[in-house]
């Protein structure tokens, strides 16, 4: 995960002051959790949605800044709540970090690609 951090943070991009990423990666859980937290201690404004899958199952993960939290009631577990339908799933978590799993990882590129609509 920290090798990751600097090659991901070439392709964050800014949209409406709000440091976005949102990128499929091949991470088990726990590497994309100390991921996300290293990133966010990184980046300010950060909202990062991770998509990765695992034999027939699609796991995302929402870090939203906490900032971002407060300021824009942006909430992580209503983020994977929503976009983890896409994948046949649910899931939940704080409004900071928050993670679903499901059972259909070819939704996953449409779950990130929605991703945006939260901060547009």
């Amino acid at each position: 995960a920290q090798d990751l951090t600097g090659d991901l943070q070439k392709d964050v991009e800014v949209i409406n002051g709000i440091h976005f990423l949102a990128k499929k990666l091949d991470l088990n859980q726990n590497s994309i959790k100390d991921l996300a937290f290293e990133l966010g201690n990184q980046i300010d404004n950060l909202f990062l949605l991770i998509g990765t899958e695992s034999g027939e199952k699609a796991f995302l993960t929402c870090f939203i800044s906490k900032n971002l939290v407060t300021e824009k009631q942006l909430n992580a577990g209503q983020v994977v709540r929503e976009l983890g339908k896409i994948i046949q799933g649910g899931g939940g978590g704080q409004p900071f970090y928050a993670t679903a799993g499901g059972k259909n990882p070819k939704g996953l590129d449409e779950a990130l690609e929605k991703g945006k609509q939260y901060i547009l």
